[in-house]
């Protein structure tokens, strides 16, 4: 399975210590480092970089995310921008999202394929 890992699981992962493959949103990448010191966030975004395939805000992931964005905001079910540009990422690529967030599931009937973990 090619995945897209979110945030929530990968904070969770470099805290236990462990590698994970797969690619990370370009979202992903920034909410991490904005909690990193401003000293260490260099080195922190180098291996980071290093050990993840990095998925920027192309016309593919930017047009999903508009479709998706109409879709919710018709029914009144938005989610947070920076989710929702994760999630069409993944989309966009055809990757699996794993995360910890429930509210992903709500776009697995626009087509997201969601790994929930706890």
């Amino acid at each position: 399975m090619k995945k897209l890992i979110d945030t929530s699981v990968l904070v969770d992962n470099l805290r236990r210590g462990v590698f994970e493959e797969g690619a990370l949103s370009l979202i992903t990448l920034i909410e991490v480092l904005r909690g990193v010191p401003e000293g260490k966030r260099e080195g922190v975004k180098s291996l980071l970089e290093d050990s993840y395939g990095i998925l920027g805000l192309d016309n593919e992931v930017i047009l999903e995310y508009c479709r998706l964005y109409s879709e919710l905001r018709r029914k009144g079910e938005l989610i947070p921008d920076a989710d929702l540009l994760v999630a069409a990422t993944a989309m966009a690529h055809e990757l699996t999202l794993v995360t910890k967030d429930s509210h992903f599931r709500r776009l697995e009937e626009y087509g997201l394929s969601v790994e929930l973990r706890s």
